[in-house]
């Protein structure tokens, strides 16, 4: 059985022209952020508002106030997840310079989380 070129053009033609279609869709969207990572995103966002004017709240970089450790550098000095409790009752320190904050307590968790996230785990 003989086939002639002319009986595959029309099936080349409908390849070529559905992979164009391929190339003008829109990219996948991002995949869902699982709820730790959510949960972490709005405590960056809270540290963002309420910290950041004095901290270092990143990985990296310093703090705008001398007394204010960077926010990486807390589990050197204390186990970060007891950080909720003080959360919770409000936070006092011995200066006046940083105010007092209560958080609500899925605030917390997230505040936490994303205190966890940034620790840089190295001694000194």
């Amino acid at each position: 059985m003989k086939f002639a070129l002319a009986q595959f053009i029309p099936v080349v033609a409908a390849i070529a022209l559905l992979g164009g279609c391929a190339d003008t869709a829109e990219p996948p969207l991002p995949a869902p952020l699982s709820v730790e990572q959510a949960s972490t995103e709005r405590g960056h966002e809270l540290a963002e508002h309420f910290c950041s004017t004095c901290h270092a709240i990143a990985a990296t970089g310093e703090s705008r106030h001398p007394v204010a450790p960077p926010f990486r550098t807390l589990s050197r000095n204390y186990p970060v997840n007891d950080l909720a409790e003080a959360f919770a009752e409000g936070i006092l320190v011995g200066h006046r310079d940083m105010p007092e904050f209560r958080f609500e307590p899925n605030q917390i968790d997230d505040l936490v989380n994303y205190l966890q996230s940034v620790q840089d785990h190295r001694s000194g």
